[in-house]
């Protein structure tokens, strides 16, 4: 499926610090880059992302907005369905990421594994069993 004008999605922003100039975990995690903006000094002022057609924002933290390192904690859980759980969980990890919970099988019908990018976002990674 494939996010449009005619469907209703979520698509996460996902702050960073000011004066990020590179990105290049996302994509090496597997999301394409659909547009970057970037500031005169060439860090990223907001790129936006899909992977597999789920769209996501990357911005440089503005107003009141934290990114997780200057909140001291997790801003939020991104949750990913996918597939192919450990694909993805093992890609990540290879692009920098930090595995936070192994892929496990859940009673409640989930497989589920999660995963710290560099910037200190969360996400899980999850199928339905």
């Amino acid at each position: 499926m494939t996010n449009n004008e005619e469907t209703t999605h979520f698509a996460p922003e996902l702050h960073i610090p000011k004066g990020t100039m590179q990105i290049d975990f996302y994509k090496d995690f597997g999301a394409t880059e659909n547009f970057c903006f970037r500031n005169e000094d060439g860090s990223i002022h907001v790129a936006e992302l899909v992977i597999n057609g789920a769209i996501f924002h990357v911005h440089e933290t503005m107003r009141d907005a934290l990114e997780p390192i200057s909140a001291k904690g997790v801003t939020a859980i991104i949750g990913l369905f996918v597939p192919d759980v450990e694909e993805v969980m093992q890609k990540a990890i290879q692009a920098g990421a930090i595995e936070i919970n192994p892929t496990t099988d859940h009673d409640y019908g989930y497989r589920q594994g999660m995963f710290k990018d560099p910037f200190g976002h969360y996400w899980q990674i999850q199928k339905k069993i």
